[in-house]
């Protein structure tokens, strides 16, 4: 290699290591160094000057009210009255006197069956019992004269014994026929199916023209007006309930609500039986409620969610539902200090109060202020600007937003 080969190397080399000996010596220093961090206390952390806003958050305190205890469970809505209406005797259904799905009254005509042979039947047991008291008339009379002569002497003490036993004959053939025409009467009335509750019918289940017997069904109704919900409790509530019923002076409220418990589809219902024994296999008891369903809220066999009222809370504690947050270590709450800053306070929860609220049990008092809205910006020690609810921030002043300028230039400039 020449010499002058041997120079350009040696040049390119000083200045390669020149180069990297230069980015080595400018290099950022890292955000944790110590120049960083002095950089930044200089800036305003220990100073306070730009100490981050106080974070808006919603507020309430907490409030002393009277508090509802209820039980809840899945129900089934009963009728109170469920009639299969079958005819009592058998025949040609003749015709069908109700519609479908509609209410009939007690006692209203609901069928007709051929009445022919059973009125037959009737006049026949009519026509035996007047033959029989013609007879017995008859022996009657002749018994009267018989026993007049008796007196004088003119008839023996067996034929009066004969007359008197023939009349008295005749009259049990009258009362026989008496029951009889009764029976055929029946059984006549019997070709009438009438209703026997205030119900609504359902579908019919024979057409007319058939024969029917005494196993056919007809129809079948339901009474509506009042009616029953069916629902179970755990075990563990009997005494809470029997003590309430026992209590109270009039019987335990009940509500019916949808299945999503959005709101009472069926209110104005009572407490009426509580059942004399617990399903071993559940370890539930039965529970029957009354409802006016002036309205038809309620149909046989629909499925609702029950609300049994057992208690009253006297001054209970209440607060927002979504105030309360949940913890590793149970419930606690965003409870604001006088100085504006929060802590988090411990919190047990009590019960449910309506769908938004609940019942503290321990850990506030009344006037407490409670974090509802922005807990997610919040750590304890944090400064908060107190909103009420439905209030929002107010709007920045200049000097605010020309601060807040300034600041983004200062955090976005280029190094050198």
């Amino acid at each position: 290699m020449s010499r002058f080969w041997k120079i350009a190397l040696i040049v390119v080399a000083v200045v390669v290591v020149a180069a990297v000996g230069f980015r080595l010596l400018h290099k950022p220093a890292p955000a944790g160094t110590a120049s960083t961090q002095a950089a930044s206390k200089n800036k305003g952390g220990k100073g306070g000057k730009d100490e981050p806003p106080p974070v808006p958050v919603t507020v309430v305190p907490v409030v002393k009210q009277n508090v509802p205890v209820y039980l809840t469970a899945l129900g089934t809505v009963q009728a109170l009255n469920t009639v299969a209406v079958n005819p009592q005797v058998g025949g040609q259904l003749l015709s069908l006197h109700f519609s479908e799905g509609q209410p009939v009254k007690k006692g209203q005509l609901l069928a007709q069956i051929d009445p022919r042979t059973y009125q037959a039947a009737y006049d026949q047991a009519v026509a035996r019992q007047r033959q029989d008291q013609a007879l017995a008339a008859t022996a009657k009379s002749n018994l009267t004269r018989s026993q007049d002569l008796a007196a004088k002497g003119y008839i023996s003490k067996q034929d009066l014994d004969t007359l008197r036993n023939t009349a008295a004959q005749y009259e049990a053939a009258v009362a026989a026929d008496a029951a009889n025409v009764r029976d055929t009467q029946v059984q006549l009335n019997y070709t009438r199916v009438l209703s026997p509750i205030d119900g609504l019918a359902g579908i019919r289940a024979v057409d007319p023209g058939n024969v029917v017997t005494t196993s056919s069904a007809i129809v079948t109704l339901t009474q509506l007006h009042p009616i029953n919900v069916m629902f179970t409790l755990p075990e563990q509530n009997l005494d809470m309930v029997r003590s309430a019923a026992a209590k109270e002076g009039a019987a335990l409220q009940v509500t019916a609500l949808d299945r999503t418990d959005a709101h009472p589809i069926a209110s104005g219902g009572v407490l009426k039986v509580i059942d004399n024994q617990i399903d071993t296999s559940t370890g539930t008891f039965r529970l029957k409620s009354e409802f006016p369903n002036a309205n038809n809220e309620l149909w046989p066999g629909q499925f609702v969610n029950v609300r049994l009222l057992v208690n009253t809370v006297d001054g209970g504690l209440v607060i927002p539902a979504q105030a309360v947050q949940r913890g590793p270590d149970g419930d606690y709450v965003y409870q604001v200090q006088a100085d504006s800053t929060v802590k988090m306070q411990a919190v047990t929860v009590a019960g449910e109060v309506g769908d938004s609220h609940v019942m503290v049990g321990s850990g506030l008092k009344a006037g407490d202020r409670v974090v509802t809205e922005g807990q997610f910006r919040l750590k304890p020690g944090s400064k908060v600007n107190a909103l009420k609810p439905g209030e929002v921030p107010a709007a920045p002043t200049a000097a605010e937003l020309e601060k807040a300028k300034q600041n983004a230039k200062g955090g976005g400039r280029r190094r050198d």
